[in-house]
């Protein structure tokens, strides 16, 4: 998905919709799509820098947590193509696990070129 015209709001969402895609296949075909086929993502916890990297990361953090999704946790906001948000890890019945804040940087063809994650 391109990014370039989308509010942070709308970023914020494409960005969670990775995270909680529980087919792998599915969710690397997004990242190719949506992320620069150089975009990096790091957290105090795990790396990657290439789309089947990310996916991989993604795939062993989904697989600690069977069942949950990832929210949008406030109002994300940004500016110069950094989008910051907040999320919750949550249970099927809404039970908030863990959560983080985000930021994410787009590349000229509005593409995430730059996750930086940091765990609450």
């Amino acid at each position: 998905m391109n990014t370039a015209e989308q509010s942070p709001e709308a970023v914020a969402h494409s960005y969670l919709a990775v995270w909680n895609e529980p087919y792998l296949v599915s969710r690397l075909a997004a990242l190719k799509e949506g992320w620069a086929v150089n975009a990096s993502y790091a957290d105090p916890l795990m790396q990657g820098t290439t789309p089947e990297e990310i996916a991989s990361m993604i795939e062993a953090a989904r697989s600690h947590f069977p069942n949950h999704s990832f929210v949008l946790r406030g109002k994300p906001d940004g500016h110069h193509r950094a989008i910051r948000f907040s999320w919750d890890l949550v249970t099927e019945d809404g039970i908030r696990v863990a959560g983080g804040t985000d930021i994410v940087k787009l590349n000229s063809d509005g593409k995430f070129a730059e996750v930086i994650g940091f765990l609450d």
